[in-house]
């Protein structure tokens, strides 16, 4: 069998397939998994382990919706710092847990980053902890027609 040697090695159309099934249940027992691709339990599960030990797969994890823990309102912060104050807005981000990502990106804008809060007013609160170093823009999400899914796996999959 071929072995990843890290991230940057192919993945064969049975390794895509794997990739797929656990992302829709990260569950999924090996016996199920070797079911769904039509393989062995063995074979599935040493797959999988050469997907974790060359870092494809860096994970598993519960996905929690934020309305259940009372946080019914999500938002995008575009964030510009003021000049000479990007790690330091760095830092201040990294310790407000009411962000739950954060991206460093190109363009007018230096961060972008996720929030979950109860109310207009804790956004307001979250935002003012922000604004002594940076200026803001802020986007609240209506709806997520797009779920976080997996990128393309091949070149077919880019259209």
């Amino acid at each position: 069998m071929k072995r990843l040697q890290n991230i940057n090695d192919r993945l064969d159309a049975l390794d895509m397939h794997i990739l797929r099934v656990l992302t829709v249940d990260a569950r999924t027992s090996m016996a199920e998994l070797a079911r769904a691709v039509g393989l062995s339990a063995p074979s599935v599960t040493e797959r999988v382990r050469r997907l974790e030990d060359a870092g494809v797969v860096r994970g598993y994890a519960a996905q929690v919706d934020p309305r259940a823990l009372g946080l019914a309102l999500s938002a995008y912060v575009r964030i510009r710092p003021v000049p000479g104050q990007l790690k330091r807005v760095a830092d201040v981000l990294a310790g407000l847990d009411a962000i739950v990502e954060c991206d460093r990106v190109t363009g007018d804008d230096c961060f972008i980053a996720k929030a979950h809060v109860a109310s207009v007013e804790e956004l307001e609160a979250l935002i003012d902890k922000i604004m002594p170093y940076a200026m803001t823009n802020t986007a609240i999400i209506q709806s997520s027609p797009v779920k976080r899914r997996l990128p393309p796996m091949s070149k077919t999959e880019l259209i």
